[in-house]
């Protein structure tokens, strides 16, 4: 009875320190992994998270920028008179499908 209670002791302290190796070599190979991951990522170049989120402020700020001036445009456009002024200073003409002003040569400043 007392070899077997030594046995079994053996064992569970043999299956104790295997577990224990096992969860060091996860351990180093997760940091192996690690470091080969970041040696990959660092020859890719990419941008590190603080970049990316400047560059994303920076976009939010000039789409609302375009916004704001497409407004502006747009009011101003049904301000312009529609066809040669009173004045004849100024005109517009269609030029592919875009509407450009056009100085009148006439008229001098």
């Amino acid at each position: 009875m007392q070899t077997e209670k030594t046995f079994l002791d053996d064992l569970a302290r043999l299956a104790t320190g295997a577990f224990g190796a096992l969860g060091d070599v996860k351990g180093e190979v997760e940091a192996r992994v690690r470091a080969q991951l970041e040696r990959i990522l660092a020859r890719m170049n990419l941008p590190t998270r603080e970049e990316l989120d400047a560059v994303k402020e920076l976009a939010a700020a000039a789409r609302a920028e375009a916004d704001a001036l497409k407004k502006r445009v747009a009011a101003l456009e049904g301000k312009a008179p529609k066809g040669p002024s009173a004045k004849g200073g100024t005109k517009t003409h269609a030029s592919r499908g875009k509407a450009t002003l056009v100085r009148d040569p006439k008229r001098t400043r």
